[in-house]
């Protein structure tokens, strides 16, 4: 081989292994939610809501929001319906510092912080101005701080609200007693299901998506929810009586990474947190004005809603605070914020 041909090998050997390390670099990048080159950090969002729900329109407005205050260097890509996974398989991905989050219960995190898990209790407050208080509060912030600590979990915002639930059968309930025997879906967490059987029926941990073909197989006889999830699952085709006990007032936070919060510039940061928080009252507010909507279109579609007297279901569900250590005195510490 002449010179020139061995000069040109070398030149072409160099410039195959810059390629492969770019790549290589930009492929660790992506896998972290960032990349060199520009500096664009990614994070994908985990919702069970369709793109009907107020609540996930919300987070297509953050999403907006955050992208045009940062001039697209962070992204938000958004997976409804449940198709990035489970809620807790997001959780455990964002400990480890994936960058992923989801929109999720305080009952699900009470398995890191028990604390936190009272805002899933039944009756604790009876609106939104009331939860919104309670998760921007000091006692909550400590919780919040707990999460990021120990357990390298972010909270972004935690004034989504999406309403409060009721009871999704198809037979007519009035009192406690009229749930004896039915097999009744309900979120997972330790709460949910205490709280369903203290009404008196059999709880069923299930994933929200199977809930239409779990009423529609007879798998489940019923389930609990709020009146846009009822209505963006298409559950009036598959239920008859919706009874209002408003026995959750659901408030959902966003979490994520606190390391790839971290791995953020604090400009960034602060526009993340800004602009989440903002968006949730957005949201939750356009929640609470379109609940009677909503109710007008499952009735429209047949459903007949029952209006009960919600204090037996009070009365029934009082123990549920005394399976949980410390939360009939966090309880008296709400009430105190909330001036009750």
């Amino acid at each position: 081989m002449n010179i020139k041909a061995r000069v040109f090998a070398i030149l072409l050997m160099i410039s195959m292994l810059l390629v492969t390390a770019c790549n290589d670099n930009q492929a660790n990048g992506d896998a972290n939610g960032s990349g060199d080159n520009n500096d664009v950090y990614k994070l994908k969002i985990a919702t069970a809501l369709t793109e009907s729900d107020p609540i996930y329109q919300g987070l297509v407005a953050l999403k907006e929001s955050v992208e045009e205050k940062t001039n697209g260097e962070v992204v938000f890509e958004i997976f409804g319906g449940g198709s990035l996974g489970e809620d807790s398989d997001i959780i455990e991905q964002a400990k480890v510092g994936a960058n992923v989050a989801v929109l999720t219960d305080a009952g699900r995190l009470a398995e890191m912080v028990h604390e936190i898990g009272i805002l899933s209790a039944p009756y604790l407050v009876d609106s939104y101005e009331e939860a919104n208080t309670v998760v921007q509060s000091e006692l909550f912030k400590g919780w919040e701080q707990k999460l990021a600590d120990e357990h390298n979990l972010q909270v972004l915002s935690f004034n989504w609200y999406q309403g409060d639930r009721h009871l999704l059968t198809n037979k007519k309930i009035e009192k406690p007693e009229d749930l004896k025997g039915i097999q009744m879906r309900t979120a997972g967490s330790p709460i949910s299901l205490e709280t369903v059987s203290a009404m008196g029926a059999s709880p069923v941990g299930l994933a929200w998506a199977e809930v239409y073909p779990g009423l529609q197989q007879g798998v489940i006889d019923a389930a609990e929810a709020h009146h846009s999830a009822t209505f963006g699952a298409n559950l009036q085709e598959v239920i008859g009586y919706i009874t209002k006990t408003s026995h959750f007032q659901l408030l959902t936070g966003l979490v994520t990474s606190a390391g790839w919060m971290e791995s953020l510039p604090e400009e960034y940061q602060d526009i993340i947190y800004e602009e989440s928080i903002k968006a949730a009252e957005v949201a939750s507010n356009n929640i609470v004005k379109m609940s009677a909507d909503f109710e007008q279109k499952l009735i429209d579609a047949g459903v007949e809603v029952n209006e009960v007297d919600i204090e037996p279901f009070k009365k029934a569900t009082e123990g549920v605070y005394d399976k949980f250590d410390g939360y009939q005195d966090l309880r008296k510490e709400i009430n105190k914020i909330l001036g009750k």
